[in-house]
């Protein structure tokens, strides 16, 4: 597995070995001892989730805060999208700060989302099948987030606003300002 860390200290890229014959192709998405060693964490995953979306859903800006706050492994099992994280970390020097990463089926690349990220993705292809680990379970009354097109963030999601869906909840949320203070 390779390993790329961002701008974004302790975000990671990982691009796993692919071999592949007249058969198909067979990757090891996931070794916690190769996770580890390779990221430096001692991160441990408890719960897997899938969403299913068309072309133009971004879901996100998410995150859990406090107690509930969540490190998140994401990939992409089907199509392609953009997807975000954005450094959260009020003691961080790259806080404010995100990084954008073309996930797909192709390319087989993982993001790693430390705990104190906000995170979110828009489907770039026709439909996406998206798949991440977290390592605390969800909590409902811990959901925190901002709004996805915050001037101050500048994040270029690489579809145009008009043909963008957004959930009614995710177009509600407030900007990075009112929730961090910066």
């Amino acid at each position: 597995m390779n390993i790329t860390e961002t701008k974004l200290q302790g975000c990671f890229i990982l691009e796993p070995k692919k071999i592949g014959d007249s058969r198909g192709y067979f990757f090891e998405s996931f070794n916690e001892r190769t996770f580890h060693d390779l990221t430096g964490t001692t991160t441990h995953f408890v719960q897997d989730n899938q969403s299913f979306s068309t072309q133009g859903v971004l879901r996100g800006l998410h995150a859990q805060a406090g107690e509930y706050a969540q490190a998140k492994l994401v990939r992409v099992l089907q199509g392609r999208v953009v997807d975000v994280a954005v450094d959260a970390r009020l003691d961080s020097p790259t806080f404010g700060e995100h990084v954008a990463v073309e996930l797909s089926e192709e390319n087989n690349r993982q993001l790693f989302v430390p705990r104190g990220f906000l995170h979110g993705f828009v489907v770039l292809s026709e439909t996406a099948t998206f798949f991440y680990k977290c390592d605390n379970f969800y909590n409902k009354d811990s959901e925190c987030g901002v709004k996805f097109d915050d001037p101050a963030l500048g994040i270029k999601w690489g579809v145009p606003a008009e043909a963008l869906i957004i959930s009614e909840k995710d177009a509600l949320l407030p900007s990075f300002q009112e929730v961090f203070g910066k």
